[in-house]
């Protein structure tokens, strides 16, 4: 009896061990204010978005991913509602292996969104607040440019084609030079494949050849190396929208 006691509860330690979730990166947080819904963990693969893992919430607004990173990269948080269609909001986080947490709410899922635990999110979020700075800017030129259009005033509307041209090269140059600073993180490469892609390619090259070993090897590092290959294999250069001087914030 004795005998059959240990060989079941030997049994069932190892049932518990083979259910329990293993990998290098885990993702804690809460969702103030949901009481049901399905979160979902997602990254892109082959241009396409996939879900790694879900949770359902029932009463509990805390949840957790632990799921196999291998490296740094961006992944997704996105929220499903139970009175709503598809998916209602996603937050995009720079996951790093490690322990990571994001706190937000039901209200502002997106917007409120404190996440904790990643270098290159905290880098992120750094080129983020300035970029919405140009954002706003080309919105209000955007907002002046239809207004003069409308009117028919041949002098604002080229004036204000001038102002936005601009704005665009300082915004380029400054996700230049902010990748430049921060050779040393997988942000650097990130930034030119996402944002400046069809910048004039010799800005690339410079990011490119700016960046430690270990980050050429990494996931964007790569990528970033085979867009520019691909770039300069076109019979010529078809794209320019930064200028050959630079920008310092």
């Amino acid at each position: 009896m004795q005998i059959r006691l240990t060989i079941l509860s030997l049994v069932s330690l190892f049932l518990l061990a083979s259910c329990s979730k293993d990998g290098d990166f885990t993702l804690t947080g809460k969702v103030n204010g949901l009481k049901k819904g399905k979160i979902y963990l997602q990254r892109i693969e082959d241009t396409s978005l996939v879900t790694i893992d879900s949770v359902i919430v029932d009463g509990d607004p805390t949840f957790e991913f632990i799921t196999d990173l291998k490296e740094p990269q961006i992944v997704y948080l996105a929220l499903e509602k139970v009175d709503a269609y598809e998916y209602d909001d996603r937050i995009m986080i720079f996951a790093e292996p490690g322990q990571m947490t994001v706190n937000t709410s039901l209200k502002n899922f997106e917007s409120q969104a404190a996440i904790t635990g990643s270098q290159n999110q905290q880098k992120l979020d750094e080129y983020t607040k300035i970029i919405r700075r140009f954002n706003d800017q080309n919105l209000d030129l955007i907002k002046k440019s239809f207004e003069v259009r409308k009117e028919g005033w041949e002098d604002s509307i080229v004036f204000y084609d001038n102002k936005l041209q601009n704005l665009t090269k300082r915004k380029y140059l400054y996700t230049v030079n902010f990748a430049l600073n921060n050779k040393e993180y997988e942000v650097a490469p990130y930034l030119a494949v996402s944002e400046i892609f069809d910048a004039n390619v010799k800005y690339l090259d410079t990011i490119y050849s700016s960046l430690k070993p270990k980050i050429r090897r990494s996931k964007y590092g790569k990528a970033l190396k085979d867009y520019i290959k691909e770039r300069k294999d076109m019979p010529e250069e078809t794209t320019t929208t930064t200028t050959d001087s630079t920008y310092t914030e």
